[in-house]
Formats: structure tokens, C-alpha cells, sequence
């Protein structure tokens, strides 16, 4: 005798392979949550990647958006599994099987299916993301590389899988509880058309997207300059009518599409109806993939642009060497370092050197109060400057500096870049030594990158020079030199002047460039208590460390070096956001290739119906490659259209300006959105394949 008991395991079993499609998809989201998470969190990367930085504010808001497509992945998986599942527990109600019968083997079933899915992906992730980080790896050469792993990443993997658990639990209570059998037994067989608006809404969806991205980008400088306070964490949600415009697109791109169909309205009509009448859906699945397309653009785009720059930089230097170096440094001197490098079979040419001092520089702070607001207070002794003669500037560069008494010159980047790091509003600077002060204002920038820092250069008159270094004691002066290698360079010498300076540098030179002594000193003039000064040096022995090459405040520009150390110095940089591109992007396919399975077998019904109305295999073809076009262009064009846009706005942010560095980074992101669409292309072609198999189209 049959028993309920008997059906049910029998109707599970014949609904396995939605049951497969539930326990993979569920696999897949928190594997990739693990991975993000255990990177995000990684004391590797928390080191390199300083707190309060660009980098890593991007690296947490592409883990949002990434979180944000999981979840609503897991949403819909849950839902469509549901869907399904419905079918059988109306067959076994009608059979007489009560709610209470059929609870307990319906929750043991999803317990069990979101329990062995979610543990095995938070399993997997961990592997994942150390297979990724040392196929990576391979690539560098960097001793920080070495990927460690914080056990508090777990807390973020268990507070998903309870999500997903619970989540999975309310849907079977929701099913269980409604009335009517019929709708149980045809709850597989609804559709889910989506509200039709006009076709304005394609177009007020772009605007959206516009607006969005404007309003969030300068809403915290517009709040600032409006309250004189910082600006609250709630702005973000200025952010909002992008996301808005963003479904408006996706809406347009489902019930009317991009191309007028004026001469042919019949055209792919089976298509875009099933489409249309399962809106709600592929809008969804649609947004998610756009919104996960985008960060993995947005962290593939950071690669170029960090290194763009850098590379066409250090190939552009006038001369091969350079360092400076404060005056009570032991640095090697001509002889010494000619005779190493005729140890290391390079000759010496063009040496030139100089000296700089450094004075106190006015201007105003921002002082911060009570509830995130600021004061603006004038300082006599704001920071420091570090500044050059102008006929020293002259001599050591061959460029003619131009400025009068009672000016100075800003030195910034070759293409008249980093001018925020200077102090263009100064006018006194004081003798740090004997106080005196000097009247001076600003006049323009200069272009030289070889001595742009973050910390400053400038140039002044060679009497003003003489005048305000009068009675100056040593710890403010230092020393400039620059030469080129005769012939073919050496990477050993570069490497044994290299450690030469350091040996010669005392402890209280290892500082970085975000420290200011002047700042320092005003500060316990005021009374005000002093930065930890931990959080302002570097260390002696981890001279190729990520930390150390990027903030010592002396550190030397040698181009050998230089050019074979980059993936080394910027080695976690650089994995960090290639695997937070390819996390985001193996989302973006799996829900993609997930989709269009979805739409074609739940409309399976009707690919028979044509095929019985004489339908030939090409016409079944060109409908299931409608459907599937669609749901991967549309996203991906979106997301990788959103994000180049918006690199183009920051880039031109940046300076008020294209420079040429900048371009040649735009182009290399364009380069890296063909890619991408080629990958994205493959992956269309597999999935078709897929769903024409599943679909017997031949």
C-alpha cells in the first residue's frame, strides 16, 4: 500500500533537479560571501590598505553592492524553488494530506537543502579565496602577499546562512498556509507581469542615473560648504535615484525595448512576451546582475588607474636617480656612490644636486566640534613646506623657475596634477629656528614631477632664499641629488644605494609623509594633544614593504627599481580588487545563466505548443536566443556603461582636467569592458546552448 509518506519522497525525488537549482545557487551566494569576506577582513590586506583611505572605502562599498546581489539572489532561488515546490504540495493536499501532515517533512526538507548548501559554501569559500589570492600571487614576488585569515569573517558567512535559513523556513510557513489548493497545485504557473509605464520611462531612467551619480558624488562637499560640518553617513542615500533610473532601464529594456518596432511590431513577439509576462522577476535578476557587472567594473577599473600613472611616470623622469635627504643623514656622496656603481658596471652621468630648507607655512584649518561640525581657524604655523632657490631649482633641472621676490611656486605633478596636496593660500612663512617671518604669495604651479610630494616642494626668490634661512638650524635643511646611469642600468646598485640610504638615515628619520613637524610643534604650542606618532613611521627593517615604499617620507625614486618592484610594491593593491572583479563577475554569469534557464523552462509548455503548430527548429532557436540576449545585454551594457561614466567623472574630478596619464587609464578600462563583454559573450553562447538542449531544439 502507498503510503503519503511514500508520494511525498516520490514527488521529491521527481523534483530533484529544482531542488539541484535551490542547494547550487544557495552554494554559490555564500561561497562568494565567505571569500569577500574573509578578503575584506584579511589582517594581509587591512595592513597595506590604510584606514580611512580611498582603497579601502572602495574595496567596502563593492562588498555592499556584492552582499546586495546576494541577497536578492538567494530571495528569488528561495522563491522559485517555492514556486515549484508548490505543485507538489498541492497534489499531496488534494490527496488529503492537512498542513500539519505535511509540515514536518516540508521544514525537515528545507532545513536540511539551506543548511547543507549554505555550510558547504562557507566551507568552500575559505579555499576559494586562497586558491584565487596565490594563482594571483604567482605574478609577484611580494613577502606581505602571504593571504591571512581573520576568524571573525565567519560572523558575516553565519549571519547570511541564518538569513538564508530563516528566510527559507517563512517561505514554506507562507506556502503552508494558503487556502485554496488550486492555487497551490497552479502556483508554478503564475506569471508575474511587471506594470507596464510609457516609453518615457527608458529615457527618465538615464536622467536618474545622471542625477543620482551627480547628487551623491557632491553632496558631501555641497553639505560642507552649506553647514560648515562634515557630512552625515545618511547622504549616501542621495545615491538612490541611480539605483531608481537604474530599474527604470531594465524596466524599459523588458516591455518595450531599445528599438522601435514601428515597420515590424510582430517581431520576436513570443519572446519579449514571455519576458514581459514574468517582469517581475527578470527586473529583479536584471538589477541584481547590473549592480554586481558594475562593482566588478568598478574594482577592474582601479587597476588601470592605479597604475597608469605610476608606470608613465617613473618612463618619463629626466633623470634615473633621485633622493633627498636631511642634513644630519649619513647619504653617500659622489664618490661613494660612483664607486659603487662601478662595482655594479654603471658610470655616473649628469649628477647635479642642492639644498632645501624647511619653513612653517600659514593658512586655515578646519577644526572639528561638536556633532561632526567644523571651525575654520587661522594658523600661522599650519604645516610645513619644503623650498627651493630658484637658481638651484634652475641649476639641477634646466628649467626656469620665474619668480619674483615676495612669491613662491608650487611644484606639482608633470600634467599639473596633485595640486590639492599643496598650500597655494599661503602668505607668511616663518624660520622654525629663529621665528622670523617672511610676506609671500602664491603664483602659480609648476610641473615637475621628480620632486612633487605629497608633502610639498616649492621655489622661491634667491634673496628671499637667504633671508629666511638666516640662523636656521640643520634639523630644517636638507639635500637634493639626481643623476643618470651611462649606459645599461643596474637593479644591484639601484638595490645597494638604495639600502646605503636607509643605513644612513637615524631612527628619528623614519616618519612618513603624512607627518608634519610643524603641525606638531603648533599643536603643543596650542596645548592641543599631539598625533600618536605610531601611526607616522615606518620601519627600518621592511624596506619593500607596501607601507614603507609608499609613505617614507625619503624615499628615493630610482627608475630601475622602481619599474621591476611595482607588482611587488603594489602586489596586495592590485590582488585585492582583481579578485573582488572576479567574485562580483562569476556572480553576475551564475545569475545570468540562471535566468534564462528559468524563463525558458517555465514556459517550456509553450516552446511545445510551437513546435506541435509546426515551429521549426531555427524559429524555436531564434526565440530562446531572444530571451537570452536580452537578459545578458541589457545589464551588462548597463553596468559597464554606469561605471565607465563614472570613472571618466572622477578622473576629470580629480583636476578639473583629462590629463594624459588619465586618458591612456580610460582607454585600458575601455579595453577591460571589451573583455569583459567577451566573457560575458561566452558565457551567452554556453547558456544557450544549455536551454536549447534542455528545451530538445536541435
Amino acid at each position: 500500500m502507498t503510503t503519503i509518506y511514500d508520494l511525498e519522497r516520490k514527488l521529491q525525488r521527481a523534483d530533484r533537479r529544482q531542488a539541484g537549482l535551490y542547494l547550487f545557487c544557495n552554494f554559490i551566494a555564500l561561497m562568494l560571501i565567505s571569500a569577500y569576506s574573509a578578503l575584506i577582513m584579511s589582517p594581509t590586506v587591512l595592513t597595506v590598505l590604510p584606514e580611512g583611505g580611498d582603497s579601502r572605502k572602495q574595496m567596502t562599498a563593492i562588498f555592499v553592492l556584492a552582499l546586495f546581489g546576494c541577497i536578492v539572489f538567494t530571495i528569488y532561488t528561495a522563491s522559485l524553488f517555492f514556486r515549484k515546490k508548490s505543485r507538489q504540495l498541492g497534489v499531496l493536499m488534494a490527496l488529503g494530506a492537512s498542513r500539519r501532515r505535511l509540515a514536518p517533512g516540508l521544514f525537515r526538507e528545507v532545513l536540511s537543502l539551506s543548511s547543507l548548501s549554505a555550510l558547504l559554501g562557507v566551507a568552500a569559500g575559505f579555499p576559494l579565496v586562497w586558491l584565487l589570492w596565490n594563482a594571483f600571487s604567482l605574478m609577484t614576488e611580494s613577502d606581505e602577499a602571504a593571504l591571512s585569515i581573520d576568524p571573525k569573517c565567519l560572523f558575516i558567512s553565519l549571519g547570511f546562512l541564518l538569513m538564508v535559513v530563516l528566510f527559507s523556513c517563512a517561505t514554506a510557513w507562507r506556502y503552508l498556509r494558503k487556502t485554496n489548493i488550486m492555487d497551490v497545485v497552479h502556483e508554478e504557473h503564475k506569471n508575474e507581469p511587471v506594470k507596464e509605464l510609457g516609453r518615457w520611462c527608458g529615457p527618465v531612467g538615464l536622467i536618474l542615473i545622471l542625477m543620482g551619480a551627480f547628487m551623491g558624488y557632491n553632496a558631501e562637499s555641497a553639505y560642507q560648504a552649506l553647514f560648515s560640518a562634515y557630512g552625515p553617513v545618511w547622504l549616501n542615500l542621495l545615491y538612490l535615484p541611480a539605483l531608481a533610473g537604474l530599474y527604470m532601464v531594465m524596466l524599459h529594456a523588458v516591455v518595450h525595448g531599445w528599438f522601435s518596432r514601428k515597420r515590424n511590431p510582430y517581431r520576436n513577439i513570443i519572446a519579449r512576451s514571455m519576458m514581459k509576462f514574468q517582469g517581475k522577476q527578470t527586473v529583479n535578476n536584471m538589477l541584481v546582475s547590473a549592480v554586481l557587472i558594475a562593482g566588478a567594473a568598478f574594482a577592474a577599473f582601479y587597476l588601470p588607474t592605479l597604475s597608469a600613472s605610476q608606470i608613465i611616470d617613473t618612463g618619463n623622469r629626466p633623470y634615473d636617480y633621485y633622493f633627498h635627504y636631511p642634513e644630519g643623514a649619513e647619504a653617500p656622496g659622489r664618490q661613494e656612490t660612483e664607486e659603487m656603481a662601478e662595482a655594479g658596471g654603471v658610470s655616473i652621468e649628469d649628477w647635479t644636486s642642492g639644498d632645501y630648507i624647511i619653513l612653517a607655512m600659514d593658512g586655515y584649518a578646519e577644526v572639528e566640534g561638536k556633532n561632526n561640525s567644523f571651525d575654520v581657524e587661522y594658523r600661522e604655523l599650519l604645516g610645513s613646506g619644503k623650498f627651493i632657490s630658484e637658481s638651484s631649482f634652475e641649476r639641477m633641472t634646466g628649467i626656469k623657475a620665474h619668480v619674483d621676490r615676495g612669491e613662491y611656486l608650487a611644484i606639482c605633478g608633470d600634467e599639473g596634477t596633485g595640486t590639492y596636496y599643496l598650500n597655494s593660500g599661503s602668505e607668511k612663512l616663518t624660520n622654525m629656528t629663529t621665528r622670523g617671518t617672511a610676506d609671500v604669495k602664491f603664483k602659480d604651479y609648476l610641473g615637475y614631477s621628480l620632486l612633487f610630494s605629497e608633502a610639498g616642494f616649492y621655489i622661491m626668490d634667491d634673496r628671499d632664499y637667504e633671508s629666511i634661512a638666516s640662523g636656521l638650524s640643520p634639523q630644517w635643511m636638507g639635500h637634493i641629488t639626481m643623476f643618470n646611469a651611462g649606459g645599461e642600468d643596474s637593479y644591484s646598485f639601484a638595490r645597494e644605494l638604495y639600502e646605503s640610504l636607509i643605513a644612513g638615515m637615524c631612527p628619528e628619520y623614519a616618519y612618513s609623509t603624512y607627518y608634519d613637524p610643524v603641525a606638531v610643534i603648533s599643536a603643543e604650542e596650542r596645548g592641543d594633544e599631539s598625533p600618536d606618532s605610531r601611526y607616522f613611521t615606518v620601519d627600518y627593517s621592511q624596506p619593500d614593504s607596501s607601507d614603507f615604499r609608499m609613505n617614507w617620507e625619503y624615499m628615493p625614486k630610482f627608475r630601475i627599481m622602481d619599474s621591476s618592484d611595482y607588482l611587488r610594491t603594489f602586489a596586495v593593491f592590485l590582488m585585492t580588487f582583481l579578485f573582488i572583479s572576479v567574485i562580483c563577475m562569476v556572480a553576475a554569469l551564475i545569475i545570468f545563466h540562471t535566468r534564462c534557464q528559468t524563463i525558458a523552462l517555465n514556459n517550456r509548455y509553450v516552446f511545445d505548443d510551437l513546435r506541435r503548430l509546426g515551429a521549426s527548429p531555427a524559429f524555436l532557436s531564434k526565440e530562446v536566443k531572444s530571451q537570452c540576449r536580452r537578459v545578458f545585454t541589457v545589464p551588462s551594457v548597463s553596468g559597464l556603461a554606469i561605471m565607465f561614466l563614472l570613472y571618466v567623472m572622477l578622473q576629470y574630478a580629480n583636476d578639473g582636467a583629462l590629463t594624459f596619464s588619465e586618458i591612456i587609464a580610460l582607454l585600458i578600462c575601455l579595453g577591460i569592458s571589451c573583455l569583459t563583454a567577451a566573457v560575458i559573450y561566452l558565457v551567452y553562447r554556453a547558456t544557450v546552448k544549455t536551454v536549447k538542449r534542455q528545451l530538445d531544439i536541435r
